[in-house]
């Protein structure tokens, strides 16, 4: 008897959702958020607004996509934190007006998990090789940022975790002060590309043991972006390329230095990266070359599955389900929720 997971996915600002059947992904949908550029980062209440106006939509195109009917589906698995309690509640609550008005399963995913186990998101046909338990995982994103010691699907232990800043708010603030747009690790990836990493010289930030702090790195490139406006005003225009470029060294440096202390620390050679900034090319580059060296397996997913998106979800509601673990009706988004 086969099983089928309709997963959802609105922590933040993309609805997203997915179908999964035995573990193997049929379909993957998401809705984008415009709305948010002319802000410069995401306004929670139109976040909300635009999962309410998307969620109807993106789950009618998954299903369909996914060459199922609604009365197929055995549960339905969804985000219930951390991330934007308003955008959450609106993936919770339909997810429970769902399964009360199909009458299955309900099944709750840490949106952290998620990209810990974007990894094991199947597709037809594929034969890319699975991370061996036990590895370590390195999730980057625009919230989150930390080092876990994955056990078994449902065991792990975080090594190491921002103190305050995630990496990914580190890229978008930076971008944010040269004017170049939200969501602005997309951009200073690509302008990094054309430009000099040993340009500008920012300080590697000294923090004790596995932990992470971006919030002096931010710091420090404002007063540099500040002081050499008033010497010259066209300062960003004429060092764009080489401000992103050394700005992101730093960042990757600090990331994989806690990651080869990690493997250091532990003796696990396999190793895996999530989160939204997985996705950039540097971070991937130098991962791979430094498991190279080091004798190391790296899993670098997709760039597809390193966003938020409802496959992971639903893949983690897969195994969930199989091992039996339900949520009830009176379950409620959580906007923290630790691993």
């Amino acid at each position: 008897m086969s099983i089928i997971i309709l997963g959802i996915e609105s922590s933040c600002d993309d609805t997203s959702a997915a179908v999964v059947k035995d573990g193997v992904l049929l379909s993957n949908v998401m809705a984008g958020q415009k709305v948010h550029e002319e802000y410069g980062g995401v306004v929670p209440e139109l976040a909300s607004r635009a999962h309410q106006q998307n969620i109807v939509p993106v789950v009618d195109a998954a299903i369909r996509r996914a060459g199922i009917d609604k009365k197929d589906i055995d549960a339905i698995a969804f985000t219930r934190g951390p991330g934007l309690l308003g955008s959450l509640f609106v993936g919770v609550f339909f997810s429970k007006g769902f399964a009360l008005a199909r009458d299955v399963r309900l099944v709750e995913v840490n949106h952290l998990h998620g990209h810990m186990l974007a990894h094991f998101i199947r597709e037809p046909g594929s034969d890319r090789p699975l991370p061996r338990f036990p590895f370590l995982n390195l999730t980057v994103s625009g919230g989150h940022t930390q080092i876990v010691l994955v056990k078994d699907y449902f065991d792990f232990q975080v090594l190491g975790e921002t103190i305050d800043d995630a990496a990914g708010e580190a890229f978008d603030k930076a971008a944010k002060i040269m004017g170049l747009g939200y969501p602005g690790g997309p951009v200073i990836d690509h302008l990094a590309q054309q430009g000099n990493p040993g340009a500008f010289h920012f300080p590697m930030p000294r923090i004790r043991g596995l932990n992470f702090s971006f919030s002096g790195l931010k710091t420090s490139f404002l007063y540099l972006v500040r002081d050499e406006l008033q010497k010259d005003p066209r300062f960003i225009e004429k060092n764009k390329a080489d401000l992103c470029a050394s700005f992101q060294k730093v960042i990757i440096d600090f990331l994989l230095a806690k990651l080869r202390r990690a493997v250091r620390e532990t003796g696990i050679k396999e190793v895996a990266i999530g989160g939204g900034v997985a996705a950039n090319s540097e971070l991937r580059r130098r991962l791979q070359e430094l498991a190279d060296k080091g004798g190391w397996i790296a899993h670098i997913p997709e760039r597809r599955f390193t966003t938020d998106n409802a496959a992971m979800i639903a893949t983690i509601g897969y195994y969930k389900y199989l091992k039996g673990e339900f949520a009830g009706q009176d379950v409620v988004p959580l906007a923290r929720w630790k691993v």
